[in-house]
């Protein structure tokens, strides 16, 4: 079978996320972990890469990295390999040891990566392996790296802490620190800055961003390409953008869809400009309010033979 297509583009940036296979812990020890830091410098360094943030959990990894050139599949690609290839001779064991695709996540600007990047920095605290006041203490982590003057040369905070109003220095390092500590504390604030959906869907921005996305990846998604999820969310938000041009032009509303019969001819009118881009009939019995699924079909069905 054919891998599955990635959206890279000059200069994207990514969440990226993977876990052991089966879950298992593939960085619970400490030379697996080490070895799997310095086989992501490794990879970095050769594809040119730009690593704003990582952790090292027992079972999984995040990474928020930038690609000058777009080349994310053939990094990962040699990252993975790699890593498992040298956990499995140290192990003397053979297999598979991810779960499967990494997920990655597309990240729209600066403001949404350095929120990428203290949900990274959470991870340790939220997964109860270190207090907060100890956050700068866990070892397989960027944060513990960063502030030090002999960190890797691909790390990079600059873009990220000017974010938050701090320099890349003795003293932003402390600020940074003790917001990190008040966050870890705080779940209210996490939700409002909605760190929870940090790590699903196919991209991290605005609904005007991903929606440009969309429509300019149209053509990928809508043949064999992306993973499952990817794919799903993609599509949605492509047939989001025409459904809402398409009410635009009529100037509906969403309390003309609830109020409308389910066979109003500007719903079939719609659902019929949204079966061209392959929208479900599901989809749109639902977003348009025309009944079940059959319904939809039927409708369209007669303005068919009705042409």
């Amino acid at each position: 079978m054919a891998r599955k297509l990635r959206i890279q583009f000059e200069g994207a940036r990514y969440h990226l996320i993977n876990r052991g296979n089966y879950r298992q812990d593939v960085f619970g020890s400490v030379g697996a972990a080490q070895a799997f830091e310095t086989t992501l410098f490794e990879a970095c360094e050769a594809n040119g890469w730009v690593l704003h943030a990582h952790v090292v959990m027992r079972n999984h990894f995040h990474l928020a990295v930038e690609t000058p050139r777009a080349n994310l599949v053939d990094g990962m690609h040699w990252l993975q390999s790699t890593y498992a290839t040298r956990f499995n001779r140290l192990r003397q064991e053979r297999g598979h040891l991810f779960q499967g695709r990494y997920q990655a996540l597309l990240i729209e600007d600066e403001a949404a990566l350095a929120r990428v990047v203290d949900y990274i920095h959470l991870n340790p605290v939220r997964a109860g392996l270190v207090p907060a006041e100890r956050l700068g203490d866990f070892r397989w982590s960027s944060l513990r790296r960063l502030a030090r003057p002999d960190r890797p040369a691909v790390l990079s905070a600059r873009v990220w802490l000017e974010q938050h109003g701090w320099k890349d220095a003795p003293a932003g390092w402390r600020d940074y620190g003790d917001f990190l500590t008040r966050l870890a504390k705080d779940e209210a604030e996490q939700k409002r800055l909605g760190l929870e959906r940090l790590s699903s869907g196919w991209a991290i921005g605005s609904h005007g961003w991903r929606r440009t996305l969309a429509r300019d990846y149209a053509q990928q998604a809508l043949a064999p390409g992306l993973e499952a999820k990817e794919i799903k969310s993609l599509r949605e938000t492509h047939w989001r953008e025409v459904l809402e041009t398409e009410l635009a032009r009529r100037q509906k509303s969403a309390a003309d869809i609830a109020n409308d019969n389910y066979g109003a001819p500007w719903k079939i009118e719609v659902a019929r400009a949204l079966r061209k881009i392959a929208a479900p009939h599901a989809w749109i019995a639902a977003e348009l309010s025309m009944g079940q699924p059959s319904s939809a079909r039927a409708y369209l069905s007669q303005l068919k033979n009705s042409i």
